[in-house]
């Protein structure tokens, strides 16, 4: 076998050193608002002095130009300069639009430069874009968003447990809201927590991205629903010219990838993906098994200059089995094997956008709809001989389809925004599931068929001195529903926010953002029922949770590839969720594979989170591409007996990320990323009321003690991953391969220690199971290699 695959690397460097391939970058150059051709502009290779001029119709083409990943530089007069997003030449020719806006000022009275580190006026502070390059090579992240996002300052990760939770600047993974190409979708993960987020793997394949925007704060007033974070992909166009087809190989899935071109005037891109995961977790002795499927497209259809039409569409199959076989398993993952469910989820987004150029405004309406199935079940013992085993047997669904108009103006140095959405949700849920309440097993049995109207309205004003000096947006929105009488009011959810920037030196920028950030419930809260079928949480008159935050900060770019920040952040908690059962708010809980806000609520938590970040980052030049992050986070809930501030599950406290790439010759690229995460608090079990027969015979799991909730703390952890890329361009094709190291220094972790029933009744007291403690460890080194094939 080593000899076959020595062979075919022979021969494929052969053929590689036969004949240096290259290829034209072609494009066409026009008016971001009036969609007419700009002629006679310069376009270079960014960092580069190759370049040339479009014509009169703005076409223009770049010749002899080799593989590679690249940007373009654009300048004409009378228009802002434009430094356009990483994009691939491989195997074929390379076509670019690129979309130039309108200076307010003649030339000379003004300098701007061109910078690949965008802001907005809107959002001046607290926003990266993230590349290709970083999306597709970044180390440990097996091409997974996550993952990549893990890299930059504000983000905590989960030390272990193969879950991609997203924890920004100290908020829970139900904070986070995502967008592709203007459509909302509810969840980015496989095997998604339904009322959270995260999983162990993404959903979203890597090779249709072409950039993504990841707003931390200061969140523009057309994103609702979002308190911690918002995550906005654009997808790739098809090819104008050509018919493009790629393979893909990994170590845990297969991918087919196709775009091209319908005519002139549709282009295409579409992938489907198919798992052989449960392979991997096997050899590395996990505990559960999972597989799944998924699919993506995008088609925009340009019917003329001024209207165009995007759909697109997101769809996935998840199933986890358990890996019962326990031969190789370890006491930790007996114990996981005993308390997991078997779950089974479908979801999918379908999109359409459309998009009216009319001068100095565009008009964009946005019709979705999307929904999520999940299926969780759980036998005691996992023993499926007998009905009276099911300690939990649930199925739900949501479902959601959303309405939203949205109309740019540009008025000289001016923008105005203003827009509004509607919404038609419903969640369907059957709940079958043994609990113990009040010291006795009771079986909690409902459903739900609940049915929801949402509306919002939007709007911001922003300005932008021609020079760049000075910016300010002035944003505002408001959301209601017809859920209950305390959210059907939409000036009870009125939601200001301010951002500033102004140039204190050359190249040296203060930011600022303050606002007022509301966030719906999930429908697992809102749809919650007793016995006695009321929907308790309605009865508990549950409202909007917000959050009120500030950010301030410096940026300083000594370079156009360097870009150095410095931001404190802080956010205050109001209307949050407080389970009546345990008093912990909802938002310190979220990142296991439960279901999270089946229980009883209250609006009356309190919280807050603030901090200090970090970042330096260096930006493709001299072929180097470099993160440092380094953030300081405090997340704390007000405890409501005491009123004292505790931590949060959240509370990492330190977070320290070195992501970085080189791209060295002959096309080879070397990766590493070195992270950092400060121990998490965490809450011991109540050995006592654990191991009653009662209590764990009714859900096959042990009981926190909360009266000592995150007492306790664990270690930090630190990680090293590596990666090594290798390409070969050849004509009409390309192959690749990439070699990926997780933890490369085999570091160990040690999660909370758990406890377990042996199953043996204590002697002493026959009501009783004798205990076992679990001391967890976790951590071991996970090479994959990939593959993958373009023609």
């Amino acid at each position: 076998m080593k000899r076959a695959l020595l062979f075919i690397m022979l021969i494929i460097n052969g053929l590689y050193s036969f004949g240096q391939i290259t290829h034209a970058i072609k494009g066409n150059i026009i008016d971001k608002k009036t969609r007419e051709p700009i002629p006679y502009t310069n376009v270079i290779i960014w960092n580069t002095t190759t370049g040339a001029q479009s014509d009169s119709l703005g076409n223009f083409i770049l010749l002899k130009v080799k593989p590679g990943t690249y940007r373009l530089q654009v300048s004409s007069i009378g228009y802002n300069p434009y430094i356009s997003s990483e994009f691939m030449v491989s195997s074929k020719d390379k076509f670019v639009t690129i979309e130039l806006e309108e200076n307010s000022k003649q030339l000379g009275e003004v300098t701007v430069k061109a910078t690949p580190f965008r802001k907005t006026a809107e959002s001046p502070i607290a926003m990266r874009v993230i590349g290709f390059t970083e999306i597709e090579k970044s180390a440990g992240a097996n091409r997974d968003i996550s993952r990549v996002i893990q890299s930059f300052p504000g983000v905590a990760s989960s030390p272990a447990g193969y879950r991609n939770d997203l924890i920004v600047r100290g908020g829970g993974p139900a904070e986070n809201r995502y967008y592709i190409d203007g459509v909302e979708i509810p969840n980015i993960n496989h095997f998604a927590t339904q009322g959270a987020s995260g999983g162990p793997v993404g959903i979203i394949n890597a090779e249709l991205i072409r950039e993504t925007d990841f707003y931390s704060g200061a969140f523009p007033a057309g994103k609702n629903n979002a308190m911690s974070s918002v995550l906005d992909f654009k997808l790739k166009d098809g090819s104008t010219e050509e018919h493009n087809y790629s393979f893909v190989l990994g170590s845990s899935d297969f991918g087919f990838n196709t775009d091209g071109h319908i005519g002139k005037k549709v282009t295409y891109i579409a992938s489907i993906r198919q798992s052989y995961l449960q392979y991997l977790f096997k050899a590395l002795n996990l505990p559960f098994l999972p597989t799944f499927t998924d699919a993506q497209f995008k088609t925009k259809i340009k019917f003329d200059k001024k209207n165009e039409l995007t759909i697109l569409g997101l769809g996935a199959i998840d199933n986890m089995t358990l890996n019962t076989d326990t031969v190789g398993q370890t006491d930790a993952n007996k114990y996981i094997i005993t308390t997991l469910p078997i779950i089974r989820q479908n979801t999918y987004t379908l999109g359409a956008v459309y998009k009216h150029f009319s001068g100095k405004q565009v008009q964009t309406l946005v019709l979705s709809t999307n929904r999520l199935f999940n299926e969780n079940t759980k036998y005691k013992n996992n023993d499926e001989s007998s009905p009276a085993n099911k300690i939990l047997d649930y199925c739900s669904s949501e479902q959601e389809t959303k309405l939203r108009f949205e109309n740019s103006s540009r008025m000289n140095s001016f923008r105005l925004i203003a827009g509004a959405n509607a919404e038609v949700a419903s969640y369907y849920n059957r709940t079958n599931q043994r609990l113990y309440v009040n010291n006795q097993s009771l079986l909690l049995k409902y459903a739900t068929d609940l049915s929801i109207f949402k509306y919002g309205l939007f709007g911001s004003l922003s300005y932008e001195q021609p020079d760049g000096r000075f910016t300010a947006s002035l944003g505002v929105r408001t959301d209601a529903n017809s859920y209950s009488s305390e959210m059907n009011n939409p000036l009870k959810q009125l939601s200001p926010r301010l951002s500033l920037s102004y140039q204190l030196a050359q190249n040296l920028f203060i930011n600022g953002n303050v606002g007022r950030y509301y966030q719906l419930p999930s429908y697992t809260v809102l749809g919650y029922k007793d016995n006695n079928g009321i929907v308790i949480n309605r009865a508990n008159r549950v409202k909007y949770i917000y959050s009120d935050q500030i950010v301030v900060g410096f940026e300083h770019q000594p370079a156009n590839y360097i870009r150095l920040t410095l931001e404190g952040f802080y956010k205050k908690y109001e209307n949050g969720l407080l389970s009546l059962a345990d008093s912990i708010p909802l938002s310190s809980k979220g990142n296991d594979y439960n279901v999270l806000g089946t229980e009883s609520v209250n609006s009356t938590a309190q919280g807050r989170a603030y901090g200090l970040e970090l970042l330096a980052r260096w930006f493709g030049y001299k072929n180097l591409n470099l993160i440092a992050a380094y953030t300081y986070v405090r997340s704390e809930f007000k405890n409501p007996k005491t009123g004292d501030y505790i931590p949060s599950a959240w509370d990492s406290r330190h977070l320290f990320t070195l992501t970085g790439g080189y791209t060295l010759p002959r096309n080879w690229v070397i990766g590493a990323k070195f992270r950092a995460v400060g121990g998490a608090p965490y809450t011991p079990y109540d050995v006592d009321k654990s191991s009653l027969k009662t209590a764990w015979d009714a859900q096959n799991r042990p009981y926190l003690d909360y009266s000592r909730y995150n007492t306790l703390r664990l270690k930090t952890f630190t990680q090293l991953d590596l990666r090594v890329d290798k390409t070969y361009f050849f004509n009409k094709w390309m192959f690749g391969f990439y070699f990926d190291v997780q933890n490369a220094m085999n570091t160990q972790y040690n999660p909370a220690p758990v406890i377990t029933s042996t199953g043996i009744t204590d002697p002493t007291n026959p009501d009783k199971y004798i205990m076992k403690t679990i001391n967890q460890r976790n951590g071991t080194v996970v090479p994959s290699i990939g593959i993958m094939v373009e023609f």
